[in-house]
């Protein structure tokens, strides 16, 4: 029987993800915050006691992109839904540089970390987590970057526009297919995951995107998309006081040259390169849960 929005469990995934892991499956729950402005912000929480790692995921992806990594990194966490992404509040302006993200994240911060927790933030979600760590430092006790530095990705990005041209589907199945075309989610068990965590149903019975980036990349619409300042965020990466791991994926969207400057920038920082595709926490969540928990610390002050 086909799994519907009606009928899904969004944490009914974790227990095969669990065995298929042969790890512990820890107690996951769902979280709100109201911004200043009204708006929703959604977290889900791993574990219980205080949380040692806060993640924030790439565009057009969800909280649930780092359950895999989350699972083997076997520590209490927290990865939040993006502004304009997963159960979190779209933006009117639909502004999602990370300029604007890092207040939001360094709110997040404020209400669900009890002191300074390792950051590690993908691609969209490394920018804003980089501003987050210099602007912030006392909350932050390392930051990891994962295959992201200031000024990289645009080509991937632009990718997305043909992928998204489609904006709406007659079922679930439909936007597996879809997916499927574009050779995206891996198995098709795992791509209908993928969908059904990345979308939702419409009062009309159509599917379509949950993320308010789908509207931004596509070119059947024209909702404006807010250009980033690069040179800012390399400017804070200079600011970063805390210790810094760069996790470029083999098949990402870093070139040596980005690498390069990177080292230029941090020239203490660590940099390590996975076997994946950008999406390094889906396709290499045990090696990449490896890196992230040199980085836990020990103690996180109540």
């Amino acid at each position: 029987m086909t799994q519907t929005h009606t009928d899904l469990d969004e944490f009914g995934f974790l227990p095969n993800q669990a065995l298929e892991q042969k790890v512990a499956l820890p107690v996951v729950r769902r979280e709100n915050i109201t911004l200043a402005d009204g708006r929703t912000l959604s977290a889900l929480v791993y574990g219980t006691g205080a949380p040692r790692a806060f993640f924030v995921h790439g565009a057009g992806l969800n909280a649930h992109t780092w359950d895999r990594t989350i699972l083997s990194l076997a520590e209490p966490a927290i990865a939040i839904d993006l502004p304009g992404h997963g159960e979190s509040s779209w933006r009117n302006d639909g502004a999602y540089t990370p300029e604007l993200l890092a207040p939001d994240l360094a709110a997040a911060l404020a209400a669900w970390a009890t002191g300074p927790v390792a950051l590690i933030g993908h691609s969209l979600g490394g920018l804003a987590a980089l501003l987050t760590a210099a602007h912030h430092p006392g909350t932050v006790s390392s930051l990891t970057l994962v295959d992201i530095v200031p000024g990289a990705g645009r080509e991937g990005a632009s990718g997305l526009a043909e992928f998204f041209r489609r904006l709406d589907f007659a079922s679930v199945e439909d936007a597996v297919d879809h997916a499927m075309s574009f050779s995206l989610g891996g198995s098709r068990e795992a791509a209908r995951r993928g969908v059904l965590l990345n979308t939702r149903t419409r009062a009309d019975g159509r599917i379509e995107w949950k993320h308010h980036m789908a509207r931004i990349f596509s070119p059947s619409d024209d909702t404006p998309r807010v250009a980033s300042d690069p040179e800012a965020g390399w400017r804070a990466l200079e600011d970063v006081t805390v210790p810094v791991t760069l996790v470029a994926a083999s098949r990402g969207f870093l070139s040596p040259d980005d690498i390069t400057r990177f080292r230029a920038h941090q020239p203490h920082a660590r940099v390590v390169t996975l076997d994946a595709s950008h999406n390094v926490q889906e396709g290499a969540f045990v090696a990449l849960a490896r890196e992230i928990s040199t980085d836990i610390p020990r103690e996180v002050r109540p």
